[in-house]
This record gives C-alpha cells, sequence and structure tokens, in this order.
C-alpha cells in the first residue's frame, strides 16, 4: 500500500503543551508519516493553558457549531487549527467552553484531576469523529494515544460503525505511560450507553479506573501498539493475551522507528 489515511487522535502535541514522551510521539508520528507520502489529520483538546496568539490558532467556522449532547446537557462544539510550519502539518482542536476552557489540562493548581475528565474525554471523542465526518474525509486508520482519547474506539465500532465514512476503519490504541490515579465518574458507563453504545462489556466501567477503561478499550480495537517503555504492565500482557496485532516497545533511537509504525498500520 503506497500511502494511508491516518487519523491521529492525541490527547496532547508538542508545542502546544509541554515536551514529554507522549506530546512528542504524538508530534513526530504525524510528520513522519506526512513525509512518508500519509494522508493525515491529527486532533488534540484545545486546553485552556494553551495560548492561541502564540500558537496561531483561529476557529474554523465552517466545522464549527454543533451542539453535543453529553450527560443531557448541550455543549457548543468549536473547532481550531493552527500549523506546525516546521513539520509541514496542521493540527485541529476541539474547543469548549465549558470542558476546556480552564488555564489547565487534566488537574488543577493542587494536582488533583478534574470531575469531569470523563465528559471531557467524551466529548473530545465526539468532537473529533463529528468533524471528520464533516470534512467527508474517510481514514483508513485511526490512532488513538493517550486516555483522554480513549472513548473514541468504542464510538467508532459502536456509534459509528455503519457511516460509511468509518466504515472500513481500523482502530489502533497505544498504551502508554499516562496513568490516572482516581476513578473516573462513577456513572461514566451510564453516560457512555446513554450515546448510543449497547454493549453487556459496559459491565466493566462500573468502576471506571485507568485499567479498566484500557481493558475496554482494547477490546474494541483493530491493532495496539506499546508507545512507553513505562507502560502498564498488566495492560501490556492483557494485549498480548488478546491475539490482536501488536507493536512492541520501539526505541525511538532506532532508525526504523517510524517506519516500523508504517508497516504496522499497513498490515492492518
Amino acid at each position: 500500500m503506497a500511502s494511508s489515511k491516518i487519523l491521529y487522535v492525541c490527547q496532547e502535541i508538542m508545542p502546544y503543551l509541554p515536551e514529554n514522551e507522549l506530546s512528542t510521539l504524538c508530534r513526530q508520528l504525524s510528520q513522519a508519516m506526512h513525509e512518508r507520502g500519509n494522508e493525515i489529520r491529527t486532533f488534540m483538546p484545545r486546553y485552556g493553558c494553551i495560548n492561541e496568539r502564540r500558537n496561531q490558532l483561529h476557529e474554523v467556522q465552517r466545522l464549527s457549531g454543533i451542539n453535543l449532547i453529553i450527560n443531557d446537557n448541550d455543549h457548543q462544539l468549536i473547532i481550531k487549527v493552527a500549523s506546525i510550519p516546521s513539520a509541514r502539518i496542521q493540527i485541529y482542536f476541539i474547543d469548549n467552553d465549558d470542558y476546556f476552557s480552564r488555564k489547565a489540562v487534566l488537574t488543577d493548581e493542587n494536582g488533583e484531576e478534574f470531575a469531569d475528565n470523563d465528559e471531557r474525554a467524551i466529548f473530545f471523542a465526539r468532537g473529533v469523529l463529528e468533524t471528520v465526518r464533516k470534512l467527508g474525509w474517510a481514514p483508513m486508520v485511526v490512532h488513538c494515544m493517550g486516555w483522554m482519547s480513549a472513548v473514541t474506539p468504542i464510538y467508532l465500532k459502536k456509534v459509528f460503525a455503519d457511516d460509511p465514512i468509518f466504515r472500513d476503519v481500523k482502530v489502533v490504541v497505544s498504551l502508554c505511560n499516562d496513568r490516572f490515579e482516581k476513578v473516573l465518574s462513577s456513572d461514566f458507563a451510564e453516560k457512555i450507553a446513554n450515546e448510543g453504545v449497547v454493549d453487556e462489556n459496559l459491565d466493566r466501567l462500573s468502576t471506571p479506573s485507568y485499567e479498566n477503561l484500557y481493558r475496554f478499550v482494547i477490546d474494541y480495537a483493530d491493532g495496539i501498539t506499546v508507545a512507553s517503555a513505562d507502560a502498564d504492565k498488566e495492560l501490556v500482557e492483557y494485549a498480548r493475551q488478546s491475539g490482536k496485532p501488536m507493536l512492541e516497545y520501539q526505541n525511538p533511537e532506532e532508525a526504523e522507528f517510524f517506519d516500523n509504525y508504517k508497516r504496522f498500520y499497513e498490515e492492518l
């Protein structure tokens, strides 16, 4: 396969957030796959700590304006875009005043995880997929990186499965070093069910811990990558036992690093 259409759904990307293992990988993978002739679209949340003027974000009016109902409340979907000139790629940002205006990413000034992080993840996933559908762009691979993107595979397999844009897509989930400590809201599973997800496995999310969320998500994935040497070992083993295609941890310093990802996408 000469080229692919790859959708990256990322929790964080440098230079918009500080450099770390996940933000670096999201940036570098997007750039590397673009340079290898693939057509890509890359999304992340527009956290309130991102300086819009410095990073030259601007709203895409033709894509904004949809209202998403999360937990019986309307939330306006705002789409913004910025370019990374050195990488020759664009980044799309999912924005909403209720979920992403606070000047923080996932925790408050005291390091406490936000109580509505579950709804923020739901809004992010829905926002990405609704935007891609509005673009009329049919990805061949959707790669989810970071737990904030973890609801995306569930929607692709249960809510958007019959949509022509997503019908034949292959879903890749990365296991990262991005653990959250507290369980998500106790009614997380109910909120997902209200989105149209009918699945007996939702019982797994009756206790929505990091481990339970990823076990649930792995079951929806078509392929799994181990994106960190410090990824949860039990989840890595769970992924191996699933029998699904798996790309074990790759050292970013190795010459074949990006080509191994490209081959993995093609094999799916």
